[in-house]
């Protein structure tokens, strides 16, 4: 008998949010490459493409949905209640960004990434969370950044909206602490994805400069999560940048920050 955990494959069940593109992509393809089902969600047809490429390896159910809309939460919620079977483990990684000063960029632009990369970490988060502490087994990750190490001048919202998912997964760790459920956070840096594009950034320093294989990174996360561990911070350089940021103190690693988002015609 098919335990109620399990696909007709004996595959336990995963969820990837942001799966479309970038590290959301391939933590798709690593979670079926070791052994998962998977719920990928994205709100553009991307996740199609991605759903229907794993598709002769995995059962993996794509869903279109605007996950920083309160209805887009609630229906990724309800599916997987409906799916009867287990979420195993779950990759909270949908996320955008904002580039440019604040007083001069478009207000609904950083509401709709607090709304995305805050809210429904929360909302998706609280759920899912509430229902392995249930069961008493699961693993969930976060997406966070070594970004949330540090003020980020010209992406200040994306910056703090990454120290609070750091603050989030690691508070959310602790209180589950003993339930069978561990929380992990991913701190990836720079990597090569549409996110610089996508965000306004191209031209600046760090869009310029030299980017993880987000592949590298959905292989680090992974194993991280599976682990159970607190948190994992990817590539040799971002390891050396959260240690600097340790210990300089708010105002230095802001202006450091700033050398590497400035607009080109602000620097």
């Amino acid at each position: 008998m098919e335990r109620e955990d399990e696909g007709a494959g004996g595959r336990p069940l995963g969820l990837v949010t942001g799966a479309s593109s970038g590290i959301g992509e391939e933590l798709a393809r690593e979670m079926v490459r070791n052994g998962f089902d998977l719920m990928v969600v994205a709100e553009d047809e991307g996740v199609l493409d991605i759903a229907a490429e794993l598709s002769d390896q995995a059962d993996v159910q794509p869903v279109r949905a605007d996950l920083a809309t309160r209805s887009g939460n609630e229906m990724v919620i309800d599916l997987l209640a409906q799916q009867g079977r287990s979420l195993e483990a779950a990759a909270i990684n949908a996320g955008i960004g904002v580039h440019g000063r604040l007083i001069d960029t478009d207000l609904e632009e950083h509401l709709r990434l607090i709304a995305l990369n805050i809210v429904s970490a929360v909302h998706l988060g609280r759920s899912i969370a509430k229902d392995m502490v249930g069961r008493g087994t699961g693993r969930l990750l976060f997406t966070s950044s070594v970004a949330s190490q540090m003020p980020g001048p010209f992406y200040t919202t994306y910056a703090a909206s990454k120290s609070f998912i750091q603050s989030f997964a690691l508070g959310l760790r602790e209180e589950l602490k003993d339930t069978g459920v561990t929380v992990t956070a991913l701190m990836p840096g720079p990597t090569d994805t549409e996110f610089f594009d996508r965000a306004g950034m191209d031209g600046t320093k760090v869009a310029e400069g030299p980017k993880d294989d987000p592949a590298d990174v959905a292989k680090a996360g992974f194993a991280a999560m599976m682990s159970g561990d607190d948190h994992v911070v990817t590539g040799w350089r971002n390891k050396m940048q959260a240690a600097a940021a340790g210990v300089l103190p708010d105002a230095v690693a802001a202006k450091v920050h700033r050398s590497m988002t400035e607009p080109p015609d602000d620097a």
